[in-house]
């Protein structure tokens, strides 16, 4: 894996698909990346560096857990939005305080929209769950999952068929991706930068432990139900991983924020919602690993082009 700051990555061939220019473009989005929009952290001392970073983690884990429990103890269901709205920005806050403590500043911070120069990367951002999620479907019924039953979409929302309903999904996704910057502008955004800077590959791996990480205690708290803990927790550490390998190219490609915040909140309110209501009888062992094996897909295809190093596809 090359630098943040290397050459524009090639796609590489591979016989089992067609030539890049004939990719989908969620395809094509989602293997290229150019790192070259962002500007590298600005150079702090060793010593504020270190300290925005305690502060960072100060905040992000030590406030959102305490958000978390305090939530529970107060009888409250993690599971309700409003609930979980105590601790979702926290990380963004954490990751405020962090770049005014140690000086850093918000220059890589990829807060600019962008929009009317990287809308093709927008695009991808919203349709991709969507695509995931009826790949996620579709794998379920050739494996023979128990319960798959696509007419579960008409009760999606009362009253509408299941197109209406999937359509009106997909309408809310951007207006909810304000809220899922929360987590993006504070793990994608400044911690990812900051961990095995010259190295994408570490700096995505290390990102993705620490934000499963911080998930953890939603198991426990009754946001979600693992028959087996260590299992499931080992699954969902899995799907962190190659959610945050999608987003962190997002994010280095199109040179914003948004992009990924915009494709967490897919990924929340579309990929993880038609799955587990197309699939409502199985539990939340096979509701999470069933979707790591599209993820899985797309995001070593991803890092295979960026490995192989030939030109990279522009949007």
């Amino acid at each position: 894996m090359g630098s943040d700051d290397g050459p524009r990555i090639p796609c590489p061939p591979c016989p089992l698909l067609p030539p890049p220019s004939q990719l989908p473009l969620f395809v094509r989005s989602a293997v290229t990346v150019s790192t070259t929009a962002l500007p590298r952290p600005s150079s702090p001392t060793r010593a504020a560096r270190t300290r925005g970073l305690v502060v960072f983690f100060a905040i992000a884990f030590g406030a959102s857990w305490l958000c978390m429990i305090g939530v529970r103890l107060a009888g409250l269901s993690l599971v309700n939005p409003l609930a979980q709205l105590s601790f979702a920005f926290l990380p963004a806050i954490g990751a405020l305080v962090a770049r005014r403590v140690s000086g850093e500043g918000f220059a890589d911070a990829g807060l600019a929209l962008r929009l009317r120069e990287q809308w093709r990367w927008y695009l991808a951002a919203w349709l991709c769950p969507l695509l995931l999620a009826f790949a996620t479907i579709g794998l379920a019924a050739a494996l023979g999952v128990p319960g798959v039953r696509l007419s579960a979409l008409d009760g999606l929302i009362p009253g509408l068929p299941g197109w209406a309903g999937v359509t009106v999904l997909m309408a809310v996704v951007p207006l909810l991706t304000p809220v899922y910057w929360g987590e993006e502008f504070g793990w994608t955004s400044y911690l990812r930068p900051r961990l095995y800077r010259a190295q994408l590959s570490r700096s995505v791996l290390a990102t993705g432990l620490i934000w499963a990480l911080w998930h953890y205690p939603l198991a426990f708290l009754g946001y979600i139900e693992f028959a087996d803990p260590l299992l499931g927790l080992a699954l969902w550490t899995c799907s962190f991983l190659v959610q945050e390998t999608l987003l962190a190219l997002l994010y280095l490609r199109s040179g914003t924020i948004w992009t990924a915040s915009l494709a967490h909140a897919g990924n929340n309110m579309v990929l993880a919602l038609l799955v587990g209501t197309v699939l409502k009888g199985s539990d939340a062992t096979t509701l999470t690993w069933l979707p790591i094996l599209p993820l899985a897909a797309l995001s070593a295809i991803a890092l295979l082009a960026a490995r192989r190093g030939r030109a990279m596809i522009r949007p």
